[in-house]
């Protein structure tokens, strides 16, 4: 009897992919609602604007057949709190960084090394506004197992053919 191998883990940001903050500030993009949000480490100022498209949530339970869906944000814990209820999600595991916005090696993203700490050799896709070159290559380096790093403009959020692109490489693994 062989034993089942663990699902790979979907490593989710949330600004960027699921609230694109980027877009232009006077026009929230079609399909999203706008929701206020106050952060623990936001004590004294105005709640932070956040645009969620209800339709994610379906796309990422959907997803949850092939995937741990784990938050990778620096919402951490809080992301099931502010995020996670506006999109029917569950509540999910969180990445609690050691460092935020710390020292990366060579050129990559700060969050890189923690997100290879995480997986701890599980095959692994992540969804992230700051993904570059150097972070592509700084995984192919240090990570034995599959890895996808889908690089999501802020302006945009997750589209369709990002959801599609998910589910055909877990399909694959």
């Amino acid at each position: 009897m062989t034993k089942a191998l663990p699902k790979p883990l979907l490593l989710i940001d949330v600004d960027g992919p699921l609230n694109p903050y980027a877009a232009q500030r006077e026009r929230r993009p079609e399909g999203y609602a706008t929701h206020r949000t106050h952060p623990s480490d936001w004590t004294g100022v105005k709640p932070l604007r956040v645009w969620l498209n209800p339709a994610h949530g379906d796309e990422l339970r959907a997803l949850a057949d092939a995937y741990e869906l784990v938050w990778a944000t620096t919402w951490k814990g809080e992301a099931n709190d502010w995020i996670g209820p506006h999109l029917g999600l569950p509540e999910l595991p969180y990445i609690d960084w050691p460092q935020m916005h710390g020292r990366a090696p060579r050129g990559t993203f700060w969050k890189t090394r923690y997100i290879l700490e995480y997986a701890a050799g599980r095959p692994f896709a992540w969804v992230d506004d700051d993904i570059t070159a150097y972070d592509h290559e700084y995984v192919e380096q240090n990570h034995l197992a599959a890895a996808l790093l889908l690089h999501v403009d802020p302006r945009l959020g997750l589209l369709r053919p990002d959801f599609d692109r998910l589910a055909d490489w877990a399909a694959a693994l």
